[in-house]
This record gives structure tokens, sequence and C-alpha cells, in this order.
């Protein structure tokens, strides 16, 4: 005979369902960034609303604070190649910072997705 209860439900059933949801979102943080390419300040105000609605899980709360203070310092890098755009070097600069966020962005939504905590290089930890 068995001493396990023949109905007894696995614990690892529901963390396994959370743990993908968890991983969903991380990834909808870091993705909702690209918002940014069609409304303005979209790249913060995306990571922000999923930072704010689902802090309560531990890994979206890691993952949308490392989005928002990437794009926090995307956007300062943005602003600089405009105010460098006198010396025009900014006009060389701008693209580049720009493929660049949507390069790491994307890596980053499928690092999450994968349940990895990514860090983003050269970014300013403002929110921590």
């Amino acid at each position: 005979m068995s001493d396990q209860d023949p109905q007894a439900v696995p614990e690892t059933s529901n963390t396994n369902a959370s743990d993908a949801d968890s991983r969903q979102w991380g990834m909808i943080a870091h993705l909702s960034a690209l918002v940014g390419f069609i409304i303005p300040f979209g790249n913060i105000i995306g990571p922000l609303i999923v930072w704010q609605v689902k802090k309560d899980m531990p890994f979206v709360e890691d993952q949308g604070k490392e989005a928002l203070n990437f794009q926090i310092t995307v956007t300062l890098a943005a602003i600089v190649c405009f105010i460098l755009m006198f010396v025009f070097i900014g006009v060389l600069l701008l693209p580049v910072v720009g493929i660049a966020a949507l390069v790491l962005t994307i890596i980053a939504g499928i690092k999450a997705n994968g349940g990895e905590e990514y860090r983003y290089p050269l970014t300013l930890r403002l929110i921590s």
C-alpha cells in the first residue's frame, strides 16, 4: 500500500501556472515599451503600468523596475542626442540609441519569457 493519498493534488500544478503567468507578465513589462514608437513617452508609460498593476508578483516587480529604469535611461539618452544635434553628432547617435533600445528590449522580453531575470547594460538604476 502507498502512503500517499490518491486524490491529493500535487503542489507543483499550481506553481507552474503561476510561474508561467509571472513569466508572461515579465515579458509584457519589457515589450510594452515598444508602444513608445507610436505614442510619445509610451516607452515609459507601458512598463510603468505593468509594474504597478502586477507588482504583487516578485518576478514581474523585478522585471518591471528593470524595464522602467532602462526606458528612463533611453529617454535621457535621446534627449541628450537631440541637444547634440546642434553639433551634428546627435544626428549620428540618435539612430544608434533607437536601434540599441529596440534590440535590447526584444532580448529582454525573450529572456523574461524564459524565466531569466534580465539586466540591461549601461542602465541607470533610478528605481530600486
